[in-house]
């Protein structure tokens, strides 16, 4: 069994064939599915996904592309809502440094305090980290979590270690099976495979074989096992059994539906 454990499964892109999208990944043994939201807005939806689908699970957080329009009283409503909304993380939150014209005083407000809202409900959280790594590790040294992923990673392997010692595990996804993404693929084999996570982040950041402008989902996810498996000289079901049991150790909330996963195959 493989887990996605980041796919935007809400996404309008998916607005057509979202049934048959989440049906073909279980064709394609992802017996897990972790969709992350990213504003108030689409909290409803991301619930409604992981009703939808068993083999679904949520996150509830606001994104950092999404805070200039977010309002304190968001901040509330996820504090109320994460208890009983079944969430098994806190996300997608972060920084992101990479798009020009965003408040970053804003960004850090907010994540700041969706971490204080994480460490207070023991949950861990999903980050966005582009080309923010090392402020973020500063918030976390100061709100320490009980871990979670780092998303899509693309840092450093000293960045990489910082987070693995915090608790995080890395994600790997798309990006890694481009031959010219040096930097990713040196970090897919060097680091603890104990601390790596596979991902799709669908519909972005598609596989090479999608074309760059492609629609990724997360059937693609056996694809990129593979790639993950040739790059580590592991079979492909050594990849398999380490990625699900980390991404597990991630999110601890995904324990139940792993259960009737293994049930269900």
């Amino acid at each position: 069994m493989l887990v996605d454990t980041h796919c935007h499964l809400d996404a309008a892109e998916f607005a057509a064939d979202r049934a048959a999208v989440a049906q073909a990944a279980l064709a394609q043994g992802v017996g897990l599915i972790v969709v992350p939201a990213v504003h108030r807005r689409n909290f409803a939806d991301v619930e409604a996904l992981s009703r939808q689908f068993p083999h679904c699970a949520h996150a509830l957080g606001i994104h950092p592309m999404y805070v200039d329009d977010a309002v304190p009283e968001d901040l509330v409503n996820l504090r109320d809502r994460l208890p009983v909304s079944g969430a098994v993380a806190v996300g997608e939150i972060g920084l992101d440094f990479f798009v020009e014209g965003h408040d970053r005083v804003r960004q850090e407000f907010f994540f700041s305090e969706q971490l204080k809202l994480a460490k207070a409900l023991n949950l861990p959280v999903i980050l966005h980290v582009r080309r923010s790594v090392d402020i973020i590790l500063k918030h976390l040294r100061a709100h320490r979590v009980s871990g979670g992923i780092a998303h899509a990673f693309n840092g450093s392997e000293q960045q990489a270690q910082e987070l693995i010692r915090l608790g995080f595990k890395l994600g790997f996804g798309g990006a890694m099976t481009y031959e010219r993404a040096l930097n990713i693929r040196k970090l897919a084999k060097i680091l603890p495979i104990e601390a790596i996570v596979l991902e799709t982040d669908a519909p972005d950041i598609p596989p090479q074989w999608l074309g760059r402008n492609g629609r990724n989902s997360p059937d693609q996810l056996l694809r990129i096992a593979q790639i993950l498996a040739e790059i580590r000289g592991l079979e492909l079901s050594q990849v398999a059994e380490i990625t699900t049991n980390n991404a597990l150790e991630a999110l601890p909330g995904l324990g139940q539906l792993y259960t009737l996963a293994k049930v269900l195959h």
